[in-house]
């Protein structure tokens, strides 16, 4: 084999190998609802996004700490329990982002699942199915109102309405001066300066399937 093809072979492989991915084992502490420190290290469960630490949540009317409850949950299923990270990113703040397991279970699905996080979209609809279930189910944060953990962490972002409706639907419907009905998604052009106002019929939704069917058209843009 000539040098020429030698050198040729080697940068092919190179191309097909495959990213380098960081793998922790141990025992993990919860930092909060999905985050943790493993060997050292913190890592940021990813796709999903949980209520801050000190975040509290209205539950019947009630005040509830639901970003400390999150956070009980994750430390409940570390609990005694060796743990295993995979990931190959870390995100500006320096945490791994990562999927963990315990005894078989990905955490980051298992806290959807319970209504103990969101599935984060903006970054993976993975847990997308997980959350499905714990908002028909009305689990964990979707029993209760609260401002989503993203607003909650940039209000100077949120507008003036950052609260998100009954069981965390983040779907603004909204009726326009035409007398449109239109819903807007986070991450839109209009989101966070939209208003929800019930008594002019305006309303909050879940799914865009849902918000189509009661004769709202998505926003543009």
């Amino acid at each position: 084999m000539s040098p020429l093809r030698a050198a040729l072979l080697v940068f092919l492989t190179l191309l097909a190998a495959p990213a380098h991915s960081a793998v922790l084992v141990g025992r993990g502490e919860a930092v909060d609802g999905d985050t943790l420190i493993l060997r050292g290290e913190k890592i940021r469960l990813f796709g999903i996004d949980a209520p801050e630490h000190d975040q509290t949540c209205d539950r019947d009317g009630k005040n509830w700490d639901c970003g400390k409850w999150s956070g009980q949950q994750l430390a409940q299923l570390l609990r005694g329990r060796s743990v295993t990270c995979e990931g190959d990113a870390h995100d500006r703040f320096g945490r791994l982002l990562a999927v963990c397991r315990v005894e078989g279970q990905i955490l980051n699905a298992a806290l959807v699942r319970d209504g103990a996080a969101y599935a984060y979209r903006r970054y993976s609809n993975a847990f997308v199915p997980e959350e499905n279930i714990a908002r028909s189910e009305k689990r964990g944060l979707w029993a209760a109102r609260m401002v989503t953990p993203e607003a909650y962490r940039h209000p100077e972002g949120a507008g003036s309405a950052p609260t998100a409706g009954a069981g965390g639907c983040q779907l603004k419907g909204n009726i326009s001066a035409r007398g449109e009905r239109i819903f807007h998604s986070p991450g839109q052009e209009h989101y966070a300066t939209t208003v929800i106002s019930p008594s002019k019929g305006e309303r909050w939704f879940c799914t865009a399937a849902e918000a189509r069917a009661a004769g709202w058209r998505p926003a543009a843009r």
